[in-house]
């Protein structure tokens, strides 16, 4: 076990502390559900303006839509990762 790591007892492990603490480690995962949900709930909101478009069909386009946003934000997430750890590996670690 490396020193980095502490052992922390099941009270300072609550839901929402390792929910706050995983989106500080990857932000772009709760962009990414934030976005599908904004998407979700625009085309909700839209459902009543889809002129003769069928029901089905509308559902289908907003789900690629909300699915087409986590995986960019995902993707933009692993290429930002990679670039500070391999193209610019000094920009992500602190000065001493």
């Amino acid at each position: 076990m490396s020193s980095d790591e502490e052992w922390s007892s099941g009270e300072d492990d609550s839901q929402p502390s390792k929910l706050v603490r995983k989106a500080r480690e990857a932000p772009f995962v709760p962009i990414g559900l934030a976005g599908c949900l904004t998407l979700v709930a625009y085309g909700l909101y839209k459902i009543k303006d889809r002129g003769n478009q069928k029901l089905s069909v509308h559902l289908i386009h907003m789900r690629v839509a909300a699915q087409g946003f986590v995986v960019g934000a995902i993707t933009i997430g692993v290429l930002y990762s990679m670039y500070t750890d391999y193209v610019n590996p000094t920009s992500s670690k602190p000065k001493k």
